[in-house]
Order: C-alpha cells, then structure tokens, then sequence
C-alpha cells in the first residue's frame, strides 16, 4: 500500500461552526497584536509589549473598551485608525467582514461560508441570510454616518474642523459596535451634561445594542402589531431595563459628591440616563466608574451580566435569554406547562438554550474571578468582579482596575473578553468532547429531588 492511500486513510478534520468563529476571531486578534507593536502605532515610538499588544487587540476585536493604555495619549493615528478598523471588524463579526469581502470581489459565497454566517449570527435559516449581511453592512454605514455628522457639528464648536470631524468618526464608530473607546482621558465626562453628546453616544449604541434583526425588521414592517415577537421582546425588555436603571443610577448616586452630587438637576438626569443605559452594552463614561456607591456598582454588574440582544454588537447572556428566563420562572408558579408570551408560544428547547448560556456564562465569570482573587493580591473584590463580568459583557467599563492588573491577571481578562464576544455556548461546544456515535438507547425516568 502506498503512502498515499495510508494517508486517505485518515479523516479529513472537519471543523464545526463554533471552531471555525473562534479561529476567526483569534486570527482577527492575532493581526491586530501584530499591528499594536509597531512602534508607528504608538507616539513614544516603543512598542507596546506583547501581553499589552494582545489585550488592546481582544478589546478592539471583542468590542470591549476595557483598556490598559489610555487611547488619546497612546497611540498615533496610525495605531487609533488599527484600534478603529478592529473596532468594526469585529462589531461586523468576522464571517460578515468576510462575505463582505466576497460580495467586493465577486466571489461565490458556498453553502459552508453561509452555515457559518448563519452560526455566527445566531440566524433561524440559511434563507436570505446573504441579504442580511447586506443590510447589516448598510445599517451600520447609515447609521455611523449620521451619527459622526451630529457629533462633528457638536465638536466642532470648540475645536478645529479637522478635529472635530476625526472625533466625530471614531466615537460614532466605537459608539454603534458598542465599544466605549474614547480618545479623551476622562472618556466623555468633560461632556456629562451635554444634550447633543449624550442623545447621539446612547442613541448609536442603543440601536446596536438592540440588533441588525430588530433594526431591520423595524425599518420593514414599521407596525408594531407586525413585528415578530423577538423584536417585540428586545424592544419591551430593553426599554424596562433602561427605564430602571436609570432612576435607580439617579436615586443612588444623587448624594454622592463624588458622581452625582455636585451636578445641577439637568446634568444628573443626563448623567444617571447616559450610566443607567449604557451599563448593558458599551464602556463609555461621563462620571467615575471607581467613585460609584457599591450599591450602583452591584446594580451594574448584574445590568452588564444580562448585556444586549442577540445577533448584535454588544455581549451579555443576551436580553432575550433573561426575559426568557423570567418567563419560564413565572410558567413554573403559575404551574403551565407552556411558556407564552405577546400572544406566542416559545418552544421548550429554547428555554433548556437560554438555561445553557446562562449556567455556561456564570461559570466561566466564577473561573476568572476565582482566577483573579489569586493573581491579584490585594485588589478589591468588588472592584474584580465588576472587572470581570464587564470583559465578559463586552461592556469595558471599569473602576480603574485595569492599568494596575498583573500581567496574569491581563490575560484572564482578556480570555473573558474572547468568551464575551464568542459566545459562552459556543465556547462551550467548542470545548466539549463529543462522540461520533449518538447513543440510541433511552434509559427509564427516574425522578430527584429538586429545591
């Protein structure tokens, strides 16, 4: 037998979906290191180091905004325009940078490349997922667009053109994929009372936050009654969310000289509006983040937890599998069997994926946070926490932990940013054994003991 017909012998290795967005998105990762340690990238001319390179990188890549370098005072243009690039690219997902790609260049895109968009997407079918992916590079563009000329005309009342025009791009850009990048020191707090800021930053990443399916399926049907009931869902549980946070952002921080307190009225609705709503899905700030009450601190972490919407820019177990969740919660007291809701039943293996992502989630957060409490001696533990769930929400809010993180203590968070984006059941299937032979033997029921 020849060494040829020895090696047919062997299986192709065959990767399945949640492989393939992971080596896409670390290939992603890997690229924008690679570009961060240039020393054009940076303004001192030294290189960043390797850790520092893979951390800023994972944040771009995973629309984060956590950061162990100041953006403004750090990197050159050149280095800002990767951190912006990388910003969205990885908003878009790699499989839709990639058939955008495609779509530029004529190619044929394949059944495999629409399986993984499909995957990448968390799309119900295959059909007219092309045409999504479409839509969704239009919508951002759109949207970008009109938020950078808002935001230009605001800036450019105390600064020049030229620069107002550069921040205009790159905040509308980081706001929309949910980012949080600022190029100023304070992020955006030097603009905490400001109408104009505060409407266009929420707005961008509100509407990313909430998902291409929803954008669109709004833009389509325009009637609510229309509507399928998954936008119907964001829309309700998004509004509730932001509605809550916010009084309780105002009714906990009002005292707090540190955050609130010192503000007029107007600029503590601004300010207590722009924390409350920002928390689930992008890392920008107009107060301290380390100056908050541990009572807002704690009311975060679990908003950052819940996170944004499916096949959206931002992290989180998703807005969906928490309002499923609860829903499930109440078919249980109330003793259905049916979970229904908006006039709808929602199918019973849905409920067992949105228990999976949320058990998934809670431990991968308790590993790195374990993690943490070992690499990090001394650090606050509600500070590691809040760390924690903030790279695992893609959210990149912190409490001024992360310049002072350990270079251990760098690399859990970025492995959490990585699971943040890639998602905790896809980094769960990825890890998971599986036989190749399905068992077809049902074994008897037998019941345990439960609460």
């Amino acid at each position: 037998m020849t060494l040829l017909k020895k090696l047919n012998q062997y299986k192709t290795i065959q990767l399945n979906p949640a492989h393939s967005l992971i080596l896409g998105f670390m290939a992603l990762i890997f690229i924008g290191t690679c570009l961060f340690m240039i020393p054009a990238a940076t303004k001192d001319r030294h290189h960043l180091s390797f850790i520092d390179a893979l951390f800023e990188a994972t944040s771009a890549v995973c629309v984060t905004g956590l950061g162990v370098v100041d953006t403004g005072t750090t990197f050159t243009l050149f280095g800002q325009i990767i951190l912006l690039l990388l910003v969205q690219l990885g908003g878009w997902g790699f499989m839709t940078s990639g058939i955008l790609t495609f779509i530029l260049l004529g190619k044929k895109i394949g059944f495999k490349q629409r399986l993984l968009l499909q995957h990448s997407m968390n799309a119900f079918s295959l059909q007219g997922i092309i045409k999504l992916v479409q839509k969704v590079i239009i919508i951002t563009l759109l949207v970008e667009a009109i938020g950078a000329i808002f935001l230009a005309i605001r800036w450019s009342q105390e600064m020049s053109i030229g620069k107002a025009i550069y921040y205009g791009i790159f905040h509308s850009v980081s706001a929309f994929n949910n980012a949080g990048f600022g190029l100023e020191p304070d992020n955006l707090s030097k603009w905490v009372g400001d109408p104009t800021v505060n409407i266009v930053i929420t707005s961008l990443f509100i509407i990313g936050g909430i998902g291409f399916f929803v954008v669109a399926d709004i833009f389509e049907k325009r009637n609510i009654v229309k509507f399928s009931l998954h936008t119907k869902i964001v829309l309700t549980v998004t509004l509730f969310l932001n509605v809550v946070s916010t009084l309780l952002i105002f009714v906990l921080e009002s005292n707090n000289p540190a955050t609130l307190g010192n503000l007029g009225t107007t600029d503590k609705w601004w300010a207590a509006y722009f924390q409350g709503v920002v928390t689930r899905t992008a890392g920008f700030n107009t107060i301290d983040i380390g100056q908050l009450t541990p009572s807002s601190l704690v009311l975060m972490v679990g908003l950052m937890f819940i996170g944004a919407s499916s096949g959206s820019t931002g992290g989180g177990i998703k807005v969906t599998t928490f309002a499923l969740l609860l829903l499930a919660l109440w078919s249980v007291l109330t003793n259905k069997q049916d979970i229904n809701v908006f006039k709808r039943r929602v199918p019973a293996s849905q409920v067992f994926r949105a228990l999976s992502i949320a058990v998934s989630s809670m431990i991968f957060i308790f590993i790195i946070f374990f993690s943490l409490t070992i690499t990090e001696k001394g650090a606050d533990v509600t500070a590691l926490i809040f760390e924690t769930v903030s790279a695992f929400g893609t959210v990149g809010l912190s409490t001024g932990l992360t310049g002072d993180l350990s270079p251990m203590g760098r690399i859990l968070i970025t492995i959490m940013m990585f699971i943040g984006r890639v998602g905790p059941l896809t980094m769960a299937f990825a890890l998971a054994i599986r036989s190749n032979n399905a068992s077809k033997i049902r074994y008897a029921e037998e019941k345990i003991l439960i609460g």
